[in-house]
């Protein structure tokens, strides 16, 4: 018995000692000198389980990416997002390319996307105000955008639009399937947004970014797909070139582990996805053509009327919206002041103007409209949108003719006393005392066709025909009262008037 306890004593001894050898061998292979994380982590049972676990790839893969043909700045650190340097107006492509994966987004398949390409700030303090900093760069660099397609570079693009209320933005359709190139030009300059300072100015930071949607159930496309962007600084010509090779001469010029805390400069710059831009409403990407908010002239009556100043600013019913009579009201919508511009050959300012209202056009002082416009034109706007209407050189009253009862003539001078119905009279004022004025006044109120008035007549003695020329208009006596009546033209094309 006390040769099995004197056993059992030497067997735990020795695991003892085997147990504290193990020990401190594991001390000596886990020194601080021979650890590292790495290695553990490099270890067969850490990949296994690694690679059991879903990549963040797989699960977030994006659906495009797009690539801007410029090089990145080599003066940037590591852990910084790259800086890409442009030159102002010059065109730069961004590659549209299809990034998806098999099975990836079926529903775009053999279908289009919309992409909306925007330059913004970089700045969050420059983002809240972004509104006034456009509206001042506009007052600076009136009828010129900030972002313009290179459309005759690009590639691919379908449907290219710009938003006259969007200086700052593009928008286009595009194939996936199909090789695509955007080029863009950037128009604003990174020192346009900074203070006035004493030594020189350092140019602010924008971003390209690029917003691309798919269709919705009713064809609109609002369905938000993916989003990427890059920061950007724009110089003047050449300036990009000068500062990259500052740049990367700069980084030449450091110890070797200094450079290894700067990124290298890559010939393109890849953009890096992002939320999508807040406001992108649903009006600017809606594929109707008839959605982007574009302003054209107010449609013609059945006439087709020249442009003229001179219509009266009494009658009704000619079709002509109130806001594109001759004064702007405050109370007038955008597209009525937009009208409004297009109606007194304002036409090259309408999109100046986009976003204005009626109360936001009277504000403007003779000044605001010169620097703006330029003096010549200013000065018109100034003199349209402030001063009284001109009196008109000549008024005539004038009054279509009814088909009598038998027996009984209408008199010129009013309404027939047995008759309850008066003849309405509508003014024509003459700016130009002509007789194709006359005829064209005519046409207006009356709603003839300007094209179909052969000739005006005007009934004489004895019931004859005398043709109304400018002399007879110049001899006319104001607040003349006139019955017309049209005839049609011998030749079966067209109308005679006659004014009796």
């Amino acid at each position: 018995m006390a040769w099995v306890l004197k056993m059992d004593e030497v067997i735990e001894s020795g695991l003892v000692h085997d147990f504290d050898a193990s020990l401190s061998g594991i001390g000596q292979e886990l020194g601080a000198g021979a650890y590292s994380m790495s290695d553990v982590l490099a270890l067969p049972i850490f990949k296994q389980e690694d690679s059991s676990l879903p990549l963040d790839d797989e699960t977030k893969h994006p659906p495009f990416q797009y690539v801007m043909c410029a090089a990145t700045s080599p003066a940037v650190k590591l852990h910084d997002e790259t800086l890409t340097y442009l030159n102002q107006g010059q065109s730069y492509e961004i590659r549209m390319l299809d990034n998806r994966k098999m099975g990836d987004v079926p529903e775009i398949t053999g279908k289009l996307v919309k992409s909306i390409i925007r330059v913004v700030f970089h700045d969050r303090r420059l983002q809240y105000t972004e509104h006034q900093q456009l509206e001042g760069w506009k007052w600076n660099r009136p009828g010129d955008r900030l972002l313009d397609l290179d459309i005759p570079m690009s590639v691919g693009i379908i449907d290219t639009r710009t938003n006259p209320s969007q200086l700052n933005a593009v928008e286009f359709l595009w194939d996936p399937a199909k090789r695509t190139s955007a080029f863009i030009q950037v128009h604003c300059i990174s020192t346009e947004f900074t203070p006035r300072k004493h030594g020189g100015e350092k140019g602010v930071p924008f971003r390209i970014q690029v917003d691309t949607f798919k269709q919705n159930e009713n064809g609109e496309y609002t369905d938000h797909l993916h989003s990427a962007s890059c920061q950007i600084k724009v110089f003047k010509p050449k300036g990009a070139d000068r500062k990259q090779k500052t740049d990367r001469e700069k980084m030449e010029k450091r110890a070797a582990h200094e450079k290894e805390k700067y990124q290298p400069s890559y010939d393109t710059t890849v953009l890096t996805e992002c939320s999508p831009w807040p406001d992108t409403p649903t009006a600017y990407v809606n594929n109707s053509p008839s959605a982007a908010p574009t302003f054209t002239s107010p449609p013609p009556s059945a006439c087709s009327v020249p442009d003229s100043n001179s219509s009266s600013p009494n009658h009704q019913g000619d079709g002509i919206p109130q806001a594109s009579s001759e004064q702007l009201q405050p109370s007038a919508t955008i597209q009525e002041t937009q009208q409004w511009l297009l109606k007194n050959r304002f036409s090259s300012y309408a999109r100046l103007f986009s976003n204005f209202l009626g109360a936001d056009l009277l504000k403007l002082t003779k000044e605001d409209l010169v620097q703006i416009c330029g003096a010549a034109d200013g000065i018109r706007l100034y003199n349209a949108l402030k001063s009284r209407s001109v009196r008109p050189r000549l008024t005539l009253y004038v009054c279509r003719e009814q088909p009598a009862p038998q027996g009984q003539q209408p008199a010129a001078g009013g309404s027939d006393s047995s008759s309850a119905a008066p003849f309405v009279y509508h003014a024509i004022y003459l700016e130009e005392m002509v007789a194709s004025e006359v005829a064209r006044k005519l046409a207006l109120v009356f709603n003839i066709p300007f094209h179909q008035i052969n000739q005006v007549y005007r009934q004489g003695p004895t019931g004859i025909h005398i043709l109304v020329s400018d002399q007879m208009v110049q001899n006319f006596q104001d607040e003349s009262c006139f019955l017309f009546s049209t005839v049609k033209a011998e030749n079966g094309g067209g109308v005679h008037i006659i004014l009796k």
